[in-house]
Formats: C-alpha cells, sequence, structure tokens
C-alpha cells in the first residue's frame, strides 16, 4: 500500500552529491528532516574504477554497503523517484506513495546510455572489448592491459556531456604506463579517438596532456564518435567529418554517451533538449524550464546539472540549502 510522507528536505540520489550534501547539512543543523530517495543497495566509489583498470586496486574496495555510508540521521527510503510534482513541492515514487518537501535536492546521477553504440552492449566484457565505467568490466580493463603484447589498443571518449571527462584519458595513461614498464609499448599502437574538437575542454591543462600523448606515442585522433562495435571481428566504426571509418583492434576501451535518468528528463524540472537540470545562480537552484515554472524550493548537484564544463562530482552547499 502506497504511503506518503513530509520532510523539511528530500534528496534524489544517494551516490557522492546526495550522501555528501546530506551529511553537510546535518553536520551544521542536526535536527533537520532529511530524507534520502535511493533504491540500490551498494555505493560505488566511482572514479576507483579507474584505479581499477590500472592494476591499482581490487574492485571491491570501491564498493560499500550504501547502509554504511547514508548519514545516521537520515531517513533512507528504498525507492526510486518516479516524478516530480514541483508546483505542489511533492515527488512520486515508483510504488505510488509521494513525499513532500520543503526543499528538494535533485542528485540521480547520470545514465550511461551504453545502447547508443550499436553492438557495444552485447560486445563487452569479451573479446577485447571493456570500460571502466562499469564495475565489473573495471578488472577486465586490467587483465587485458596484463595480458597484451602487441597490436592496437583504441580508447575512445563519446561526445559531452559525461561524468569524469578525463576518465577515458586516465585508463589510457595508465595502460600505457603498464606496458612501457613491461617494455611493450613500442608493439602496441594506442589511438585516443575523441568525439570532441579537443584533447581536454579545459585549455591550460592541454600543453602537460600532450606531454604525455607524446612520451607514449599515442596517435590522437579528433571528432571521431565511436557508432558501432562488432565484437566477434574485433572491429569498431567511427563517424568523422570525412564519413564512416571502421578498424580493427586488439583492444577497444569504450566509454558510453551519457543522459539524463529517463525519469527526469520527462520531468518539468527538465531542460528542454538536453534533459538534465538547468540550473541559475551560485547554489544551482533550479531555473524555470520548459513549463515556465518558478522552481523556489529546488536545487541540484552532481551530474544531472546542466553546467557548461566536463562534468565532475559538484557539491551545492550553501545558505539556499540550508533555509526552511
Amino acid at each position: 500500500m502506497a504511503r506518503n510522507s513530509t520532510h523539511d528536505i528530500v534528496i534524489i540520489g544517494g551516490g557522492a552529491g546526495g550522501i555528501a550534501t546530506a551529511a553537510s547539512l546535518l553536520k551544521r543543523r542536526p535536527l533537520l528532516d532529511i530524507a534520502i530517495v535511493e533504491p540500490q543497495s551498494e555505493h560505488y566509489y566511482q572514479p576507483g574504477w579507474t584505479m581499477v583498470g590500472g592494476g591499482v586496486f581490487d574492485a571491491p574496495v570501491t564498493c560499500r554497503p550504501m547502509a554504511s555510508v547514508m548519514p545516521e540521521r537520515a531517513h533512507w527510503i528504498r525507492r526510486a523517484a518516479a516524478s516530480f510534482q514541483p508546483e505542489a513541492n511533492r515527488v512520486t515514487l515508483d510504488d505510488g506513495s509521494t513525499i513532500e518537501y520543503k526543499l528538494l535536492v535533485v542528485a540521480p546521477g547520470i545514465r550511461l546510455a551504453w545502447e547508443q553504440i550499436k553492438g557495444l552492449e552485447e560486445a563487452l566484457g569479451r573479446n577485447g572489448v571493456t570500460s571502466n565505467y562499469r564495475y565489473d568490466l573495471a578488472p577486465y580493463t586490467w587483465e587485458l592491459v596484463r595480458n597484451l603484447k602487441s597490436g592496437r589498443a583504441i580508447f575512445s571518449q563519446p561526445p559531452m556531456p559525461i561524468k569524469c571527462a578525463g576518465a577515458p584519458q586516465k585508463a589510457m595513461y595508465l595502460s600505457c604506463d603498464a606496458w612501457a614498464e613491461r617494455g611493450v609499448l613500442d608493439a602496441i599502437d594506442v589511438e585516443f579517438r575523441n568525439a570532441g574538437g579537443v584533447l581536454f575542454g579545459v585549455e591550460a591543462y592541454v600543453p602537460a596532456l600532450m606531454d604525455y600523448v607524446a612520451r607514449y606515442g599515442i596517435d590522437l585522433k579528433l571528432q571521431q564518435k565511436l557508432v558501432a562495435v562488432d565484437g566477434e571481428a574485433k572491429t569498431a566504426t567511427f563517424e568523422t567529418i570525412e564519413g564512416g571509418e571502421t578498424v580493427g583492434f586488439d583492444m577497444l576501451h569504450a566509454v558510453p554517451p551519457q543522459v539524463a535518468p529517463d525519469f527526469l528528463a520527462r520531468s518539468p524540472l527538465a531542460q528542454a533538449g538536453s534533459g538534465f537540470v538547468e540550473v541559475v545562480g551560485t547554489q544551482c537552484c533550479v531555473g524555470k524550464n520548459a513549463h515556465n515554472i518558478g522552481l523556489d524550493f529546488e536545487v541540484a548537484t552532481g551530474d544531472v546539472v546542466n553546467l557548461l564544463f566536463a562534468v565532475v562530482q559538484y557539491e551545492a552547499y550553501g545558505a539556499g540549502l540550508e533555509r526552511g
């Protein structure tokens, strides 16, 4: 039977953004009534998956029970958000129950759209196709790195936005370092195929990154979007400014396109077109959207925020979160 409740603050998402926001607020105002809506039973330290793929961490180190990271005074609602009714300060959950709030923090993360690359989902985890963007695949990345002695290794990056825009390059540099240490790097053709027009979106970092590209002899290819993978044939197809190009590989580290979660993209909180949450001001307050609703009691944090730079962990703290 659906149940309804009311809280001072409702946080959608128990990832880094949601947990950190709740913990910070409760540290400063212990009597706040905060609910966190999160259906998952495990909490993953996703930046650590790059280290798993580089042989630095073991995968289990990056996973903890959700209960162990949930702030003690927060109410954990183990359901998924289904829809928002901002005009009534209300969230509806997947079981039909509703939660009303004085302030809503939207932090559900970003969805990995593997299906947008033809054949990729079926190819993952075998035939040299891997991705550090999945917990169960990061160990396979390290297995491939350890075993590869020659051939072509391709590292791809999709169009923005993606979470941790440096992760595709980190996977490549860690792999190259391991190959150099084993003395096999010269026998491996390493390619970085980036859908974007520059190596990295923050110009100040590019010279240092280009030094690594040169050091490891990486073939940098820009405006190359991965659109299809044939795992059995070990080929990858890229969309380029000159047309389609299909190339063979011995190892492919693929990064999927990333989009707003479906329930958010179709909600009144989403910006028309992108599906992400449009925010205004330094406190990440949700702005007016396609429905022209002035949202005065909603803020957003983390991967789901529509910002003008690559997505990194971004915490929204400040006076706006403490009202109520």
